[in-house]
C-alpha cells in the first residue's frame, strides 16, 4: 500500500468510527428517553392504582350503607332480615336478635 491509499483507509475508518459513534449517541438518548418514561408510567400507574383503592373502599362503604337502610326499611316493615328468618314477617313487631345483630353490627 502507498502512502496515499494508507492514508485514504484511515480517513475511511475514521468517518466508521464517527458514525458508530453518532448511532450509539442516537441509541443512549433514545434509551434514556424509554427509562424516562417507564419511570413517568410506573408512577402513574401507582398513582391510579391508589386512586382505585379509595374508589372501591367508598363505592364499597355507600353500598353497603344503602343495603343497610333497606334492610332496617324492610325490618321496621315487620319483616325477618336475618338469614334465619328472612322474609318471614315478625310476629307483633316483637324484635329479633338475630336481625338486630344483623342491622347494627359494626
Amino acid at each position: 500500500m502507498d502512502k496515499k491509499n494508507l492514508l485514504e483507509h484511515f480517513d475511511e475508518i475514521s468517518q466508521d468510527l464517527l458514525l458508530s459513534i453518532a448511532e450509539v449517541e442516537a441509541l443512549k438518548k433514545t434509551v434514556r428517553e424509554m427509562a424516562e418514561e417507564n419511570a413517568r408510567l410506573r408512577l402513574e400507574n401507582h398513582q391510579l392504582k391508589e386512586q382505585l383503592e379509595h374508589t372501591k373502599v367508598i363505592t364499597s362503604e355507600t353500598i353497603s350503607k344503602k343495603s343497610r337502610n333497606h334492610l332496617e326499611k324492610i325490618y321496621d316493615e315487620g319483616f325477618h332480615v336475618c338469614n334465619t328468618f328472612y322474609g318471614q314477617h315478625r310476629e307483633g313487631n316483637a324484635d329479633c336478635v338475630f336481625c338486630m345483630e344483623l342491622l347494627y353490627r359494626e
